[in-house]
């Protein structure tokens, strides 16, 4: 089941979006969606998480430590360097797309693993 609404955004998310769109030859609605989705839901694209109750401290602390893996880490930066020096193909584009929705989803695990540890007193608070 779908809903539709009207959605007023500003015109640099909107360029953004159809710029997007138009690079990896995708549906504006579909990105939009996704983004939305994505930026709500940190169970996007598959990535489930166990209730962090029902995971072992060992468990918790691994979510602490968790990084990208380091091939996906450097395709990543060398996609960032590019993309300041020239346009990137759709295809490249699509490639970044995917790769910071991981680096996200990664950072969002990681987080939630750093709040459990810390209630669970398996490390001590970060400091700022």
């Amino acid at each position: 089941m779908a809903i539709s609404i009207t959605l007023t955004l500003p015109d640099e998310i909107f360029n953004l979006a159809q710029s997007l769109a138009h690079s990896i030859n995708r549906d504006l609605n579909d990105i939009l969606v996704e983004a939305i989705a994505f930026s709500i839901s940190p169970n996007y694209q598959g990535e489930k998480i166990s209730s962090l109750n029902s995971l072992s401290d060992e468990e918790i602390i691994k979510l602490t430590q968790l990084q990208m893996e380091s091939e996906q880490d450097q395709r990543l930066s060398e996609l960032l360097n590019q993309q300041q020096e020239r346009d990137l193909s759709t295809f490249e584009n699509t490639e970044l797309w995917s790769l910071m929705q991981v680096y996200q989803i990664n950072l969002l695990k990681k987080s939630q693993g750093l709040n459990e540890a810390v209630k669970r007193g398996l490390i001590s608070p970060l400091e700022s």
